[in-house]
């Protein structure tokens, strides 16, 4: 008995290497690469945008205090004072945008500001995550001449809605048209378990925390009853504050910056009269996204 005893203890200690082994082995591809997610289009249901929001910080990802419209636009007023609390109020340039060599968001402490929006503001599966006010997602300098091809402006308001708590309700594209188009389909009725619906300019007031979006085609610029469309240009701000004839509002990559505007609005805060007519001649605001916080 007694020899079989000491067998059986050399067997198991012979074992032993090769248990630690393996589980060294399995404990070694759980740490892998994790395998890619597959993205489905804008029509996609919320829980794929909380999937992919892992590499957002807990506070946002656990939305501690809850969507937040405080939150929203304390951070949008945050990332502006960052910049210097530039304002543009000036009619929209024609021809070129300002010299990308006067960019501040090419500036040193500003291009890391920037790849945060990036980073925080779009899921960690898409190559955007990686880009900066300055650098692609492979970290190379992006030439003055190519600038506009990094457009951050969604970036911005991805960036915010995600760190004021939105979590899986809210669509983190790298363009306006996605939200803006889901945000169509959540007013029809065509999809569901989003917190934006999109209103017309003649008969809903924005208040601080709503988007408010102009169209940047120039040819034939995009409107209400046209939502939801195939991919088009248009330009989101921020709703932060309200006075009398008009709105403040704040939105990224506007001179290369974090930047207020004001815009005009009827007696009763829209922003367009009772005909349709836009006040703003500067912009055509086609589009109110208003946005449903917790609180």
């Amino acid at each position: 008995m007694f020899g079989s005893r000491v067998s059986m203890q050399l067997s198991m200690r012979a074992a032993v290497p090769i248990i630690c082994a393996l589980a060294f082995t399995l404990g070694a591809c759980s740490r892998g690469r994790p395998a890619p997610v597959v993205k489905a289009g804008p029509a996609s249901q919320p829980g794929q945008f909380l999937a992919e929001a892992g590499h957002s910080p807990p506070f946002a990802r656990m939305s501690y205090a809850g969507f937040s419209r405080t939150e929203a636009i304390a951070i949008a007023r945050q990332e502006w004072r960052l910049f210097g609390r530039p304002v543009y109020d000036d009619p929209p340039r024609d021809g070129a945008d300002p010299d990308p060599d006067d960019a501040p968001s090419r500036s040193p402490g500003e291009w890391e500001r920037v790849g945060e929006y990036w980073w925080l503001g779009q899921d960690a599966d898409r190559r955007e995550s990686a880009w900066t006010g300055l650098h692609d997602e492979t970290g190379r300098e992006i030439p003055d001449r190519q600038i506009g091809f990094y457009p951050w402006s969604a970036a911005f308001i991805s960036y915010v809605m995600r760190t004021a708590g939105a979590g899986g309700r809210f669509p983190y594209a790298a363009s306006h048209y996605v939200y803006i188009d889901i945000a169509k389909d959540m007013t029809l009725g065509r999809t569901s378990g989003w917190a934006l619906y999109a209103e017309r300019v003649d008969a809903y007031a924005p208040v601080p925390g709503d988007l408010i979006c102009f169209s940047r085609a120039s040819r034939r610029p995009m409107t209400y009853d046209r939502l939801p469309a195939p991919r088009f240009a248009a330009h989101c701000d921020m709703v932060v504050a309200r006075g009398k004839g008009q709105i403040s509002v704040i939105g990224g990559n506007v001179n290369h910056a974090v930047t207020m505007k004001h815009v005009p609005v009827t007696a009763d805060g829209r922003l367009a009269d009772s005909r349709g007519d836009v006040l703003d001649t500067r912009y055509p605001w086609f589009v109110v996204l208003r946005i449903q916080y917790d609180h």
